[in-house]
């Protein structure tokens, strides 16, 4: 019964959401861009903090928060100014799939589903682990933790591209959410280029052009766009474990994107400095770059989640899905 009133609670949000982007399609949109926009266009980014305040399944809240409360309206703050991804003045589906969904309607290669489908074995794997964590020390543990959420959330994202090309007859790609991030030779490079790309492209002309723009094209000019996105993206962040957690922010999440929005802005200032004249081996640069984000992500990131038992929540939640579909 708990369940069915979620999922007709989840219906009722994004039945209003999709009813929200067709009076910006219908309104905002005819008024010129600038202040004027923006002020139409502020209830429904108002409404959007509100709207997944009722949800309070992990795996319902966390997707809902991404795409409405990041996502779109970082979308409707680019309209407002004629920028973005709506300002092409887009038919009405595809501009409400553009400004609720991470798709690109353009023709690009397909993710490869042979990889896709092995991901999906690979969290499956995971989750009949989790049986036996009681037998498992806790940095495999916190292991399991990382490739968990990497795992579900690209294959949610690239089922979210499958249930737009199906139910919209539209051939979009989800915008690869992550590009092979144990891969990943540098912070620059893991952040810029392989992890989170959704969030990346909407964070670039939001914060990082605008802020760096406000300076000279010089170096100090990028450090500081480098770290006001990091600190942005930490907030972000902050925000969303507050929507699934329910208890007051601790802020340890937003230092760890201080601290990554640091070490990110030193390490293109040395590579800068050195102009290729020194470059560590690939599998050095690879090995302390993912080391550094597991031990950070574990002091920081995952600290506030294990504290208030978000962990055992998802493990629980994510059984009885794969129960499900497996029953299927």
């Amino acid at each position: 019964m708990e369940d069915m009133k979620e999922l007709k609670t989840l219906i009722t949000i994004w039945f209003t959401a999709i009813s929200s982007i067709c009076y910006c399609y219908l309104i905002p949109s005819r008024i010129s861009p600038g202040i004027q926009r923006l002020l139409s266009l502020l209830p429904i980014i108002t409404l959007f903090f509100i709207l997944p305040l009722p949800i309070s399944t992990v795996h319902l809240s966390f997707p809902t928060f991404f795409f409405l409360v990041w996502l779109a309206n970082f979308k409707l703050l680019l309209f407002a100014f004629n920028r973005g991804p709506l300002s092409s003045k887009p038919p009405l589906t595809i501009f409400i799939a553009l400004a609720l969904l991470p798709i690109n309607p353009k023709q690009t290669n397909k993710p490869k589903q042979i990889l896709l489908q092995l991901k999906a074995v690979i969290l499956a794997a995971i989750l009949g682990v989790y049986h036996y964590t009681n037998n498992l020390h806790r940095t495999v543990i916190l292991g399991l933790y990382f490739l968990h959420m990497y795992l579900s959330f690209e294959l949610s994202l690239a089922f979210t591209a499958f249930l737009v090309k199906i139910f919209l007859g539209f051939d979009f790609e989800i915008e690869p959410q992550f590009n092979e991030p144990y891969l990943a030779t540098s912070l620059q490079d893991f952040w810029g280029r392989r992890w989170n790309l959704v969030s990346s492209s909407i964070l670039r002309p939001t914060v990082y052009n605008p802020v760096r723009d406000m300076w000279t094209p010089t170096l100090g000019g990028q450090m500081v766009a480098i770290f006001v996105t990091f600190v942005v993206s930490g907030i972000m962040h902050e925000l969303m474990f507050f929507y699934v957690i329910r208890v007051m922010p601790t802020w340890e999440v937003t230092w760890f994107f201080v601290l990554q929005g640091v070490c990110t802005a030193v390490e293109v200032a040395v590579k800068k400095a050195v102009k290729g004249r020194f470059r560590l081996r690939r599998v050095v640069s690879g090995l302390l770059t993912i080391g550094f984000l597991l031990v950070t992500g574990a002091w920081l990131f995952f600290a506030q989640l294990l504290r208030n038992g978000v962990d055992v929540k998802i493990i629980k939640e994510s059984s009885i899905l794969l129960k499900l579909f497996m029953s299927n």
